[in-house]
């Protein structure tokens, strides 16, 4: 008869240990099959905050690591809140934010409404709506650089078919003014199938029984849109809005691969201007503040948003 490695493992547990682990609590190994997670937890995420905090106190500059280190209390901070270029990309991030969100969630939700009625070919049309969001921040950013050139871009020349507008006469990447919404059209086309996708699962927990209810009570498609299926695909509205909210506060990539900032700084995103505070300017001090201070208002703006969210679900 063959012994499993489990009954061998047994048999090769000293008894003393063998009569102190059955003795112990199912919360006390619980504790212990989750101890490694919250060591790693602590050590990747809780740490690097603490160390960035103390940091932000200091005048300390990574690339002059031999210097010594100058506490200067809330010095850092006040230079950033009194800082006209910070407040700027503050302004445009708020600009990038509130347009994608706005954005993506209309055309994700028409975009689910319309999925969600069964058709032919419901599913290939799914699949090619969330094919965008499969791909790489970086790819997308090469993909409408090319679509966004003057020249041989696609997109100005659709511009100019429908606007009769000369598709050399403008550039989507190089003008002040249409630079920002060219970063609010690649990400929206980016992450709409995301929210369509939520909102799509909002759609289909609606039981058909609300539905044929409301038919039975003639009432209009009109009023059981705004009484049945706006009530309850809220929650998942919000949740979508939470999502990209915060995804969109610390957008980098795709928006570096588009414009890189420029032209000037009408398309520098705090978290560009972050990255060149900390890595091209090495103010580690400085850029620590930084770091802080946009924790703390996504961290805030996200708890208060949270408890609506709850709200809305306890109705």
């Amino acid at each position: 008869m063959t012994t499993s490695p489990i009954d061998r493992v047994a048999r090769a547990t000293p008894a003393a240990a063998a009569r102190r682990i059955r003795g112990l609590s199912d919360r006390t190994i619980a504790w212990i099959f989750v101890a490694p997670s919250i060591f790693l937890l602590l050590a990747v995420n809780i740490f690097p905050l603490i160390w960035t905090i103390r940091l932000s106190f200091t005048d300390f500059r990574v690339n002059r690591p031999n210097n010594d280190m100058e506490w200067v209390g809330l010095r850092n901070y006040q230079r950033i809140l009194t800082d006209d270029d910070v407040w700027q990309t503050m302004q445009a991030t708020a600009h990038f934010l509130i347009w994608t969100i706005l954005l993506q969630v209309l055309i994700g939700f028409f975009l689910a409404f319309l999925i969600n009625k069964k058709f032919r070919g419901n599913d290939l049309w799914t699949t090619i709506i969330v094919f965008p969001m499969m791909l790489s921040p970086a790819v997308v950013g090469n993909f409408w650089t090319f679509l966004y050139q003057p020249q041989i871009g696609l997109f100005n020349y659709v511009v100019a078919f429908f606007t009769g507008a000369d598709p050399a006469g403008f550039s989507m990447i190089g003008d002040v003014h249409l630079a920002p919404w060219a970063i609010v059209i690649a990400d929206t086309w980016m992450w709409t199938p995301f929210v369509m996708l939520i909102c799509l699962a909002g759609l289909r927990s609606i039981p058909d029984s609300i539905y044929e209810a409301a038919e039975c009570d003639r009432a209009s498609k009109l009023r059981q849109f705004f009484t049945i299926t706006m009530p309850m695909v809220l929650p998942f509205l919000m949740l979508a809005v939470l999502f990209r909210g915060i995804e969109n506060f610390k957008m980098f990539d795709l928006v570096v691969q588009l414009t890189g900032g420029g032209p000037g700084n009408t398309t520098t995103l705090t978290s560009i201007d972050l990255k060149r505070e900390a890595f091209e300017k090495w103010r580690t001090g400085y850029s620590s503040a930084y770091a802080v201070i946009l924790f703390v208002t996504v961290f805030g703006l996200a708890s208060i948003y949270v408890k609506a969210l709850n709200k809305v679900k306890d109705r």
